[in-house]
This record gives structure tokens, sequence and C-alpha cells, in this order.
């Protein structure tokens, strides 16, 4: 049985081609995984949240929570059983303004919490954060409106959405990272119609392997185990 945990960020529910990543790569894992079970948050849609000083005093709280600590930290506590129940987590945004979409720093603030999803510990030193997760799948599918932001492209240095979410993923519980994303959209040109059929077969490419790879290692070229410094 394959856990999977698919969230979009993408403030459209038409025309986004996040959107269309993750449906082909759902549509394809749940053809070869069919006993797959597939939770949805749609978070550009019905954005958490942003925290609060209330909310963070609740959650670092040593005390029993009050009725109205417990009402704060209710739905972070909900997307966390979520995020624990994955076993794969696939993730679908485009880049605004070079970074996250608000409505998922917003999920991504609500799930990365202290003693739920790490724990902290001044006695480790310089590295007092761990991850409390481990053993999933991390995909993540992006649309760009420019391109090149790879190593010495055009636009090199700028993309600061998926190292954030590389960054963060070690904190989801991530074992392995893959990452497929579609480029050129504001062109609209002859790139992006490559692009875009280039992203459509990686994704039906990875849904194959991930189908079929359930409680095996990392897959062969992801970027292996996504650790904290601080787990040793």
């Amino acid at each position: 049985m394959k856990n999977v945990l698919r969230i979009d960020a993408s403030a459209r529910t038409a025309r986004s081609l996040s959107r269309d990543l993750a449906d082909r790569f759902i549509d394809r894992l749940t053809e070869k995984c069919p006993q797959a079970h597939v939770t949805s948050r749609d978070v550009g849609r019905s954005p958490p949240p942003a925290v609060t000083e209330e909310w963070i005093s609740a959650v670092f709280s040593k005390a029993p929570l009050s009725d109205e600590e417990k009402a704060l930290t209710a739905l972070s506590d909900t997307l966390i059983e979520e995020l624990a129940s994955a076993d794969l987590i696939l993730i679908a945004t485009p880049m605004y303004n070079y970074g996250m979409p608000t409505a998922l720093k917003a999920w991504f603030d609500q799930v990365i919490r202290v003693n739920k999803t790490f724990t902290f510990d001044l006695s480790r030193g310089d590295r007092p954060l761990e991850p409390t997760m481990c053993g999933k799948d991390i995909v993540v599918l992006t649309s760009w409106g420019e391109f090149g932001f790879q190593a010495g492209g055009v636009n090199a240095g700028r993309d600061h959405l998926v190292p954030h979410i590389r960054t963060c993923s070690c904190y989801l519980g991530a074992r392995s990272f893959q990452h497929i994303g579609i480029e050129f959209q504001e062109f609209g040109d002859e790139r992006h119609q490559r692009s875009k059929k280039q992203a459509w077969q990686r994704v039906i490419d990875l849904a194959d392997q991930l189908a079929h790879c359930s409680d095996k290692p990392p897959l062969s070229g992801s970027t292996g185990p996504v650790l904290n410094p601080a787990a040793r």
C-alpha cells in the first residue's frame, strides 16, 4: 500500500501547468499501483493561515494547551497527520517572484513544528534541530515563466523555489528528492512546447519507477537521503 500526499499550490485552478503535471503523475501512478491511496491538500485554493505570535506561543508551550491554543494548532495537527501518513509527498507548485507561493510557504510553516516534525536539543551543539520523520520520497513538479535557472544558465542563482523546498524537505522525512519542471511559460514559443512534452514524459517515467519501489532504497539517480546535518 502506497500513501501519497498531494500538495497543490497554484493560485490558478484552470490552465495551471503544475496541476496538469500532478494530474498526469497521479493518473499514471494509480494506474500502475491501483492500491495507492491519495490524499489531496489544495493550499492554492485553501491557503493555511500565516503563523501568529499566539500560534508560536502555543506550539512552544511546555504546559498543557488551553482550548484556545488547541483551536489555534488544530489545522497544523491535521496537516502533520497527513504528512506522517504519507510514503510519497507530491508538491506541485509554480514559481512566484522567484520563490514559493505564499500558500505553500504557509503550509511548510504549519508542518515544520517543534516536537512534531523536529526536536530541538542544545546538547547537539550548533546543530540543535533534528528531523523526526524519515523514509519518504519527495516529488516536486514546477512551472517557471522564465528559463535557465541551472548552473551557468541565464537565470542561475535566481531559483529560490526548488532549493528552498529541498532544504525544508529533510523535515518532511525525505529519503529522496526528485524535481521535474516546465520552463518558458511566459514565452509561449516552441521551447515552451518542447519543455512541456519533456516534462510530461519525465513524470510518466518517474511514476512508473515509484509505483514499483515501495519499501526499497532511494531511486537510482535521485539525490539520495536528504538529511539535516544534525542527524548523525
